[in-house]
């Protein structure tokens, strides 16, 4: 009889047999979530022998959630996931002209999933355009609530901006011209403070040497410079016996990490997406605000094959949303022709975030050694000599062949 997941004191506490909750997704989200679903189960009921099963519980957002209530994003789908703690999305559309922004900025926004969390690394087999995507190892951290998502825009020419101007220019000396748009972006104390807890928390865990925080805090002073600073002092509140500065480093070490202690060090927005290309190897956790770990996550998961093959998870303090990064790409829907990679992946991330890492790791192990073959979906296909293009279903099929192989 399955059991939903718990919080037991700072932790999840997870059946064998649990509640996860799925939203389908939009376009092609139905086809990658089948074929998602399959190499889960089917590794699950291998490797554990029948001691563990998953319990899926299909929620609703979306084009299917629209037909079916009315809403693009039910109050109670929203209600279910905090309910079942942990849950699985496919790709989901952009209402036009609805109430709602973002299906996917709501779900962050309203289940306060603060951090955007998107590791990188290289599969052997996928086609890249570096030379050693292999030195690619990487986990961004990306502020999911502040920032430009949380961003007030007045449009040029309007009664809103003209008083904006007018007060900046009066009151605080601002120049500005009289045909601007104008934006305001918050970043607080708090949630900077709290994505970087988690990026170092993640680091400790996972055996990384160092966190890196991204920023445009030498023209930004007081948004995204604080959130630097903020970061630092973060790390000695919380942190102190674990953690040193890059400074630290070279005034009290002479350079040398010492054993057991993580670096946490900062790096301008602009030479980062430089030093990502040309030194990859030195950078495991990095930590962003919003706007900048949007641009970094895609360009980085460029460098490993693209967002096809791109996992993601938007999480809180326990409540977490597995997803597939990219889009619903419905010129592609209902043909059973896209790579549930991406997807997938994201679902090695949930395997893991609820301790079935072993489950992880055998997929990924599988999916490695089936795209190592040639047998891939028509994205990979077109881009490797001698490969055998398979449909959805079928590269799923293959990955589970491949499990004890």
């Amino acid at each position: 009889m399955a059991e939903k997941i718990t919080v037991i004191g700072n932790k999840l506490a997870v059946p064998d047999n649990p509640f996860i909750a799925f939203i389908e997704g939009d376009g092609t989200g139905p086809d990658i979530w089948k074929a998602t679903r399959f190499v889960i189960d089917e590794t699950v009921a291998k490797l554990y022998s029948g001691g563990r099963k998953i319990e899926w519980v299909e929620v609703l957002a979306g084009e299917k959630a629209y037909k079916k209530t009315g809403e693009w994003l039910p109050e109670e789908t929203l209600r279910k996931i905090k309910e079942y703690i942990v849950a699985i999305k496919g790709p989901l559309t952009t209402p036009v002209g609805g109430g709602i922004r973002s299906l996917n900025v709501s779900l962050r926004q309203k289940l306060d999933l603060f951090a955007c969390v998107r590791p990188v690394r290289h599969y052997k087999g996928v086609p890249s355009p570096v030379k050693e995507p292999d030195k690619i190892n990487m986990v961004i951290f990306r502020e999911n609530t502040e920032d430009v998502y949380a961003g007030i825009e007045w449009q040029e020419g309007s009664q809103e901006a003209k008083k904006v101007i007018d007060f900046l220019k009066a009151q605080l000396g601002s120049s500005i011209r009289e045909d601007s748009g104008i934006g305001i972006k918050p970043m607080s104390e708090f949630c900077s403070k709290r994505i970087v807890k988690k990026a170092i928390e993640h680091a400790l865990k996972n055996g990384f040497k160092s966190v890196t925080m991204m920023h445009k805090g030498n023209i930004q002073k007081f948004t995204e410079g604080a959130f630097r600073k903020w970061g630092y002092e973060l790390a000695k509140e919380d942190f102190p016996d674990c953690v040193i500065s890059e400074d630290e480093l070279w005034e009290k070490h002479g350079g040398k990490q010492p054993e057991g202690k993580i670096v946490l060090k900062d790096r301008i927005a602009d030479i980062m997406f430089q030093l990502v290309l040309l030194r990859p190897s030195e950078f495991g956790v990095i930590v962003t605000p919003n706007l900048n770990g949007d641009y970094l996550s895609d360009a980085v998961a460029a460098q490993v094959g693209g967002i096809g093959m791109a996992p993601g998870a938007n999480m809180g303090d326990f409540v977490a949303i597995f997803e597939a990064t990219h889009g619903t790409a419905p010129k592609y829907a209902n043909q059973d022709k896209v790579n549930p990679g991406s997807l997938l992946l994201s679902a090695c991330m949930m395997l893991e975030y609820i301790g079935w890492s072993e489950a992880s790791e055998s997929i990924k192990k599988a999916m490695e050694k089936t795209i190592s073959s040639g047998k891939v979906t028509y994205d990979l296909a077109r881009q490797l000599k001698n490969s055998v293009e398979l449909k959805t279903t079928r590269f799923a099929e293959e990955i589970v062949r491949n499990l004890d192989s």
